[in-house]
């Protein structure tokens, strides 16, 4: 990203809004602002070799691995508002375990590009498919919008829940059960 286009485009912003881009709260404010969106859509630049690197082990374990209440902070691509919320994943090993680490440097990975919640839970999914050749994946997020929280509907309560589940989380019906019972919350 050409962090100095970017500055010269958010003072821009702050012009056609009706503000002073030099008055003192602003000075810095496009660079900070630049800044942030280099951040914030990093995941562009990543590429799944780099990021699992050697953290890819041989297992003989062929049990439900879980990772629940990862953090989640993503941009909505139709508002580039944020979203956030928590994110679940699961995975049933055939030979290959991922470090556990990994697993939240890949939802990192995507959700720091422009998004839509129901692609990002998918791209998670099929990512770590393609990484352990697992027997089953499951991802289930919840997140609320601020586009729907600050704007449009106004409605602050409001979680939106989307899963993705592949290989015997799909076609088994026992086996998606028990990775959302281990998933919820029950307190």
């Amino acid at each position: 990203m050409n962090i100095e286009r970017v500055t010269e485009l958010v003072r821009e912003l702050l012009i056609e809004i009706g503000e002073d881009p030099d008055r003192e709260g602003l000075l810095k404010t496009p660079d900070r602002v630049a800044r942030a969106y280099e951040f914030l859509t990093s995941g562009y630049g990543v590429s799944m070799g780099t990021l699992v690197n050697d953290a890819v082990f041989e297992s003989e374990s062929n049990n439900m691995i879980i990772l629940r209440d990862i953090e989640v902070y993503s941009l909505c691509e139709h508002h580039m508002l944020p979203f956030f919320g928590r994110c679940h994943i699961g995975y049933i090993a055939k030979r290959k375990v991922l470090g556990v680490s990994k697993l939240a440097r890949i939802m990192d990975c995507f959700s720091r590009r422009l998004q839509i919640q129901e692609r990002l839970t998918a791209e998670i999914a099929h990512a770590i498919m393609s990484v352990t050749q697992a027997e089953g994946v499951g991802v289930v997020m919840e997140c609320r919008h601020l586009c729907t929280m600050m704007r449009g509907v106004q409605k602050q309560n409001a979680v939106m829940t989307t899963s993705s589940v592949l290989g015997s989380f799909h076609s088994d019906d026992a086996t998606r059960a028990e990775f959302l019972n281990l998933v919820s919350h029950h307190v």
